[in-house]
């Protein structure tokens, strides 16, 4: 089994009124690494998503190659977790399975789907953060008045909206 690129780097992207963004670039080479597309041109698969824990209010965007490890990790969650009676909170999974898969272009952009960006609250601008297993994608104010948010990840945020004139 090939070794998968883990998704480091963040960066802020202008969403179009058509939901159109483009991924950051240190993260859109890790993208298409993990998933490069069969006819060799550039370009692929990115699914998306709301975060499978209900408190956090962004989107999670990953491989398709992460599917696999994602339902490795709820099938053990779910055996851990099933009562005596053999029944298991399935709405764990039913957040989980929420990711939808929009290509993206050799330039890193895709059509955020809309649900998932009405679910996040995401606007004009989508804050893209890589936590090594996945992306997240935030609306940066959502992000900036999250509590237990770490304080770096907000530094990181409203200094990317600086940088785009944008005071938060």
């Amino acid at each position: 089994m090939l070794s998968r690129g883990r998704y480091q780097g963040d960066g802020i992207g202008l969403v179009d009124d058509k939901g159109r963004v483009a991924i950051p670039a240190a993260l859109r080479a890790t993208l298409a690494a993990n998933a490069p597309k069969a006819d060799g041109k550039t370009g692929g698969t990115i699914i998306v998503g709301p975060h499978q824990n209900p408190a956090t209010k962004c989107l999670i965007a990953y491989d398709t190659g992460y599917l696999d490890i994602l339902a490795e990790q709820l099938d053990r969650r779910e055996a851990a977790f099933t009562g005596p009676d053999g029944e298991f909170d399935y709405n764990i999974k039913r957040r989980a399975a929420a990711g939808e898969g929009v290509p993206f272009d050799g330039s890193g952009r895709f059509i955020m789907p809309a649900f998932p960006r009405f679910y996040a609250g995401i606007g004009e601008h989508a804050y893209f953060y890589g936590t090594l297993d996945y992306i997240e994608i935030w609306d940066p104010k959502t992000l900036i008045e999250t509590d237990g948010m770490a304080d770096n990840v907000k530094a990181a945020a409203r200094f990317h909206m600086m940088q785009k004139g944008v005071a938060l």
